[in-house]
């Protein structure tokens, strides 16, 4: 009888089942902003010098360095140390070194606050195409770069605080670690609005703010949903005597003690898992006032409004990302005896995500270039900005969702596995609808804004009449929203109605005037005119697909 040793090795044909072939190469060492939509907004919205600097920010990104510190960032998530080893509350959160690294490019480049402290036109429009280079690589750590961005026009209602502060937020030098905050070489800010009675509520807000005798305040409270809890600064809102107000809230204080600031637990989210968000506590926590009392919704408004055009980027972004994962994949796998790109079901679907995302990408920095206008005191953009940060916030960040999901299908089976990166991208997807007002907040700002600023709608009407008859679906479409915008009646529940149409309409005047014309009138002719779908990949025939698809990154569409 024979044994199994006597039995002949199989080596070759069992090595055969391991040959790999028709899979698709990493997506790697290619530059992010190698996009022709990103490149043509950067030089039309004021900030073609930074093209050089972006491409360099855009090849850093779509390095193999950088996608693993992406990828270890988000799988090392961050961990609270409340006390130390001897029983002290300590309140920290540490980060894999990746996270670190991530945000030392993103301040380094000025992603955070330096561009307050630039006076050069178009500075806002750079960093917004930076933040949206960057966050290609890796979503989660923009959360604490977007708040340091947006609080500084908020901190300039105290100007005294600002003289101390904003030098440091507007800093290029990552400085992390709990210090004295006027001895380090630069800070992150942080926001804490919402409580667990309240959210988006936070009039309803039950945390307390006393002055003291020399000037400051103490908190006693709960917030409910304070992200990236290591930075320095937080601004805050409490009820004081006279109102709700805001509040400056370091995390040391200039003496090099710690404040109260503990951290009751750190929230397991469902995306955005290299950012740590947590629920602080506040117990006679040392506070300054930030404007004034009874003013705090009015004052930090102004830090939100900022963070809001930081979710339009960031959907912008997500989408693109997502596209160019889809193009990518469908360049280089082969079905049914060809090219994925190459079949004329495919090819619909890619040329369907490419409009959106040349629509979102085209809104988003126009929407950053009135805020750099708006900022220089160009009235008219300041109330365009008023209205189409609303209207752009609530569109392309619902848009967002849905065209990760189709881009995710484009890879089947494989984009269902997280080394595809496209599990992470689906997860951060839903984030930015949610963060700083959800989609029937931005519907009801979109009514308030309508109601009590009328110059507003003046500035927005004019930016889509600026194509006016150039295609007559745009002319319809803005007609019948003229129209809806008329009729008072149950306006509320018409909300998200008008702001969809109100958005489709601006983007499709800013892709008629702007992008090639086989852009322009696949937009109009799916998105406004009478044959249009409510899934993508349906669009008409007599679509110019190559054109489209052609505007897809650079390198990955075929």
């Amino acid at each position: 009888m024979s044994t199994a040793a006597d039995l002949p090795l199989r080596s070759e044909p069992s090595a055969r089942t391991h040959e790999v072939t028709n899979q698709v190469p990493p997506l790697v060492g290619h530059d992010v902003a190698a996009d022709p939509v990103l490149i043509e907004g950067l030089h039309r919205e004021g900030a073609g010098w930074y093209e050089e600097d972006l491409h360099r920010v855009g090849r850093l990104a779509g390095s193999e360095e950088v996608q693993h510190w992406a990828d270890q960032a988000n799988r090392h998530e961050p961990e609270l140390r409340t006390h130390d080893r001897y029983g002290n509350r300590i309140d920290e959160v540490e980060f894999h070194p990746a996270y670190h690294q991530l945000m030392d490019v993103a301040v380094r480049e000025g992603m955070a606050g330096a561009p307050w402290v630039e006076a050069r036109p178009g500075v806002h429009v750079a960093r917004a195409a930076a933040f949206m280079t960057w966050s290609t690589a890796e979503a989660g750590h923009g959360c604490p770069i977007s708040m340091t961005y947006a609080v500084v026009p908020a901190l300039r209602a105290q100007p005294e605080l600002a003289a101390q502060y904003e030098p440091l937020l507007a800093s290029r030098v990552y400085d992390p670690g709990l210090r004295a905050p006027l001895g380090k070489r630069g800070l992150l800010a942080g926001m804490g609005m919402t409580e667990k009675q309240g959210g988006t509520d936070v009039r309803a807000n039950t945390t307390t703010a006393v002055e003291r005798p020399d000037g400051t305040w103490r908190l006693r409270g709960h917030k409910w949903f304070t992200s990236a809890p290591m930075n320095d600064v937080f601004l805050v809102l409490a009820q004081a005597p006279g109102g709700l107000s805001c509040f400056l809230v370091p995390r040391v204080l200039p003496d090099g003690s710690r404040n109260t600031f503990r951290i009751q637990r750190l929230k397991d989210k469902l995306g955005n898992r290299s950012n740590a968000s947590s629920e602080p506590e506040f117990d006679d926590t040392v506070a300054w006032l930030v404007g004034a009392q009874g003013q705090g919704v009015r004052t930090i408004i102004d830090m939100v409004t900022m963070t809001r055009l930081d979710c339009i980027l960031g959907s912008a972004s997500g989408t693109r990302a997502a596209l160019a994962q889809a193009a990518h994949h469908v360049r280089h796998r082969s079905v049914f005896g060809a090219r994925l790109i190459d079949q004329a079901l495919m090819r619909n679907v890619i040329a369907d995500l490419a409009l959106e995302s040349e629509a979102a990408t085209t809104l988003a920095l126009r929407v950053a270039g009135a805020a750099d206008r708006a900022q220089r005191g160009d009235a008219g953009e300041r109330a365009f900005l008023r209205l189409a940060t609303a209207v752009g916030k609530f569109w392309v960040c619902k848009r967002q969702p849905a065209a990760v999901v189709e881009a995710l299908e484009c890879l089947g089976g494989n984009g269902y596995d997280e080394a595809s990166e496209m599990p992470r991208l689906y997860r951060e997807a839903p984030l930015n609808g949610i963060w700083e007002g959800s989609g029937n907040v931005q519907a009801l700002d979109v009514l308030r804004a309508l109601a009590r600023e009328p110059e507003s709608l003046h500035a927005f009407a004019a930016e889509i009449e600026a194509a006016k008859g150039a295609d007559a679906r745009l002319d319809a479409s803005w007609d019948a929203v003229r129209a809806e915008l008329a009729d008072p009646e149950q306006a509320e529940l018409r909300a998200r109605r008008l702001v969809e149409r109100l958005a489709l309409t601006l983007q499709a005047s800013l892709l008629v005037r702007h992008a090639p014309a086989a852009v322009a009138d696949a937009f109009c002719a799916s998105r406004l005119g009478a044959d249009r779908s409510l899934v993508f990949g349906a669009l008409p025939t007599g679509v110019d697909l190559a054109a489209v698809i052609g505007r897809t990154p650079v390198g990955l569409a075929g």
